[in-house]
């Protein structure tokens, strides 16, 4: 499985993948980069009725990545604040394959309204160098109480026109 060579896949998220991905969400590394995250990561029943509504509503894209016939990760496009923006996870044992940028490629092929945005931690450069490769462009910054790290932090925010 090279970067190459990846057969990845999106499929419209079903409420069965999100036990996967709840288990995604759980790793600690993964929830630390991503920071902005629920205030009780390990609470299951919070976590699945949140994104089992949001399979529901109209304005929200979500997919999950599959990657070999394994699902490993999920990538969506939503609407905040009146603006389209994008978000993605990847199981850190898929890190570094170049998955989430080719997948990410693929959903803005799908989802064309431009301008849609990415925010990201301002120490998550593995997540910076995906916007970047998928044409985003830093337009500026925030700052915002992270959950998973019980602070405030700065976290970076990018556009795609």
């Amino acid at each position: 499985m090279t970067k190459n060579k990846l057969n990845i896949k999106l499929r419209r998220t079903e409420v069965a993948d999100l036990d996967n991905f709840f288990q995604f969400q759980l790793n600690k590394e993964a929830n630390y980069l991503a920071a902005f995250t629920p205030k009780d990561p390990t609470d299951k029943t919070a976590y699945l009725t949140k994104y089992t509504k949001l399979l529901s509503d109209p304005t929200v894209n979500n997919q999950t990545i599959i990657v070999d016939n394994v699902i490993v990760g999920s990538v969506a496009k939503f609407i905040m604040e009146g603006d389209t923006e994008i978000t993605y996870w990847i199981d850190r044992n898929f890190w570094g394959k170049g998955i989430a940028t080719k997948a990410l490629k693929n959903l803005l092929e799908i989802e064309t309204t431009r301008p849609v945005f990415g925010r990201v931690a301002f120490d998550n450069f593995g997540s910076q160098k995906v916007l970047e490769k998928c044409g985003f462009v830093k337009i500026g910054a925030d700052k915002g109480f992270a959950n998973a790290r019980q602070t405030e932090i700065e976290e970076f925010i990018y556009k795609l026109a």
